[in-house]
């Protein structure tokens, strides 16, 4: 359970960084684009984490990363192309399902893994504040919100149940 844990949470923080690159490739110059390039820092450190876990405890990596490396990026681009708002938009709907995503893993891990656990934590409230970030630019105010809400949540969690085996 600990090696998908892993392994999944080392591929959502990388598909996060491939988002935010495809936004910034289109918003690179708009007024949120500072806001998108710290959530990415933040994202950035999670992967180093993730991926020096993944060093120590011997994990492979997702076989999905090239496809999560393209995916991602054309969700980041795709949303902000309809505009500063949808971008926030997908970042909303994408933080929400890493919220129970993580939620899932902190109950499911007990005290033998209480560092992995306290990790996890740190970055869910990491997660949750992207996510009210992103409701204050205005998510709610993009077109198709719901729409893209659900769509997006739906693709996260068949992205986790993928990369936690494959």
């Amino acid at each position: 359970m600990v090696e998908r844990i892993i392994r999944v949470d080392h591929a959502g923080e990388f598909g996060a960084l491939r988002i935010y690159a495809g936004q910034l490739a289109i918003l690179r110059r708009s007024a949120s684009a500072e806001t998108v390039r710290a959530m990415q820092a933040q994202e950035q450190q999670h992967l180093g984490a993730f991926s020096d876990l993944m060093l120590q405890r011997r994990v492979r990596p997702s076989a999905l990363l090239p496809f999560w490396h393209l995916a991602g990026f054309a969700l980041g681009a795709a949303t902000a192309i309809l505009g500063e708002r949808s971008a926030m938009a997908c970042t909303v709907a994408v933080e929400e399902a890493i919220d129970t995503h993580y939620a899932h893993q902190i109950e499911a891990l007990d005290e033998t893994e209480s560092d992995l656990r306290a990790r996890i934590a740190r970055y869910r409230q990491d997660e949750r504040h992207h996510r009210d970030i992103g409701l204050q630019h205005g998510a709610r105010e993009a077109p198709l919100y719901r729409l893209m809400s659900v769509a997006i949540k739906a693709g996260c969690r068949a992205a986790i149940v993928l990369s936690e085996r494959v």
